[in-house]
């Protein structure tokens, strides 16, 4: 099956074309036939990965980057009202189009997935597209992380599933009608846009109403979010709530989960009898969306004992408990969490995986608006960890917030009894966290940040 070009998307411009979700859509775009342009603050392996896909990628944001010709202008929620591409585009009468709004367009005519949650979407989302490709069904995915290599986010299959992430954040993902909706979790996060649970229920229980008549609904038993929205959903008659987790309750219940050193043995019961299959990366969390996985295939009609199998062959995605290398006997490994539960769940994780070795973790804080209302919680996080240090927050794509700095983690980290330390300077962390580590440690860079771009260099330290 080969959809064609939504409306207007011949020859999109996309503002920040290499960000993890805008990147994705612009390959697929290019991979239908798509004339495809852009433009990204800086350089990077995926601006090159784009270009090797026919699209233009101009580096700095420029009016004259934007074509006379471009039939849309495709931008996400970060993009900034003053950006003088979106200016330009004001003066051609070129149309806007947001991030997703292309996204949904791409979707139609298929049978899409769409993973919601909290935490867990990439991972989930990932799980599903190997899975599905591993069993020859060539689904369409948008990834917001890239599974082996630069531009690995996204892929237009020639089969009728479509895989995609559906962000919360903004609100965006009332734009999709999925057939399957999946639900990992719900908390509170994304501080500039919800003011409380009530709201974040609210936005997902729009998100479930945007299901497919006769579609399905597959949900987390376990997560107290997951399953207020599933209470608030059960009356819909056209809708199938199936629903995953530990709990005796659960319509595919997880009855065990066996560490296997950095991979999981999963137990599950479903349709009435047991399967087991293995997830090539550590944590009870990580289980939890290879079940999810398979609960949503199933729904498609995909065979639960092919899809386990499938699962298989899934090996991470960069930034998810990502082992970068080994130098000095010390192993340095990418966790892209940032927010408390996140960061919880994968130290809880390595914890269970790493025996007797110490665990020492660089965290950068993501977000001033993230550390004001969970800088508490992120710093009682770092406690699981041996040692930590912290680094000054990432702004991303908010203005500092008078007061609010990552302080506010260090000293709740060391009134839960942590040892952490401040480094202001990000460029000499690296060479701190190689003289703190000793062979048999666990270094973990942890962040949404561009503080997964210090694990190398803290491998080079450790080298010399």
């Amino acid at each position: 099956m080969t959809p064609g070009l939504p409306t207007a998307m011949d020859r999109p411009h996309f503002i920040g074309i290499g960000g993890a979700g805008m990147s994705g859509i612009a390959k697929i775009l290019a991979q239908r036939g798509a004339r495809v342009a852009g433009s990204d603050a800086r350089e990077s392996d995926t601006a090159q990965a784009l270009r090797a896909h026919g699209a233009t990628v101009h580096i700095g944001h420029a009016a004259g980057h934007l074509a006379d010709d471009a039939t849309c202008v495709v931008v996400s929620s970060a993009i900034r009202a003053d950006n003088p591409e979106l200016a330009r585009a004001a003066e051609l009468g070129v149309p806007v189009v947001h991030r997703s709004d292309a996204l949904a367009g791409l979707m139609q005519g298929l049978r899409p997935i769409a993973v919601a949650g909290t935490h867990g979407k990439t991972t989930t989302t990932s799980m599903l597209a190997v899975s599905l490709s591993a069993l020859g069904l060539d689904p369409s995915y948008a990834i917001g992380g890239d599974l082996d290599a630069p531009g690995s986010n996204a892929h237009h299959g020639t089969g009728d599933i479509f895989v995609a992430e559906a962000d919360e954040s903004d609100r965006s993902f009332h734009k999709y009608d999925p057939q399957v909706a999946i639900i990992l979790n719900a908390e509170l996060d994304h501080h500039a846009n919800y003011a409380s649970m009530d709201e974040i229920y609210d936005s997902f229980e729009t998100f479930v109403g945007k299901v497919v008549p006769g579609g399905t609904l597959v949900v987390s038993a376990d997560q107290a979010g997951a399953a207020e929205i599933a209470g608030r959903v059960a009356g819909r008659q056209d809708l199938t709530v199936v629903t995953y987790g530990e709990s005796d309750k659960a319509d595919v219940r997880i009855l065990a989960v066996t560490p296997r050193g950095l991979t999981s043995e999963v137990r599950v019961g479903i349709d009435g009898r047991e399967i087991t299959f293995t997830v090539s990366v550590p944590g009870r969390h990580y289980a939890h969306n290879a079940v999810a996985a398979l609960a949503a295939g199933v729904a498609l009609g995909v065979p639960a004992d092919d899809l386990a199998a499938a699962l298989g062959k899934y090996t991470g995605v960069k930034r998810r408990l990502q082992l970068k290398g080994e130098a000095a006997g010390v192993q340095v490994i990418d966790s892209y969490a940032h927010h408390p539960t996140e960061m919880t769940a994968d130290l809880e994780a390595i914890r269970g995986a790493a025996a007797d070795s110490r665990i020492l973790v660089l965290f950068q804080p993501h977000l001033f608006s993230r550390t004001q209302e969970l800088g508490t919680e992120m710093g009682q996080a770092l406690a699981l960890a041996d040692a930590s240090v912290v680094l000054d927050i990432y702004p991303a794509r908010e203005d500092p917030v008078p007061g609010v700095t990552s302080e506010i983690i260090i000293a709740a980290a060391r009134a839960a009894g942590a040892d952490v330390t401040a480094v202001h300077d990000k460029a000499a962390a690296p060479a701190v966290l190689a003289g703190m580590a000793k062979p048999g440690d666990l270094v973990l860079t942890m962040g949404a940040g561009d503080v997964t771009d210090l694990g190398p260099q803290i491998l080079a330290h450790l080298s010399n």
